[in-house]
């Protein structure tokens, strides 16, 4: 897998208990993994033949390359 092929994102936590959820990519978008932030927690992601959206509940900005997305906003 050529990773550079993919986008890259980053999820930063603006308070404790943020999940975020990946989807899955084909002609059924299931759930298929899950990761639970703390605020200040950072993670970094990324967009493959796997994965074809992400949701985020909770308080947290989202950076991608279109720019910075304020789940409070």
């Amino acid at each position: 897998m050529d990773n550079a092929q993919y986008d890259h994102f980053v999820i930063k936590a603006k308070e404790n208990g943020v999940h975020v959820i990946g989807l899955t990519r084909g002609q059924d978008t299931r759930f298929h993994h899950s990761e639970k932030l703390d605020k200040g927690e950072v993670m970094i992601a990324q967009f493959t033949d796997h994965t074809s959206a992400v949701k985020v509940r909770g308080k947290a900005v989202i950076y991608t390359k279109f720019g910075m997305i304020d789940t409070e906003e």
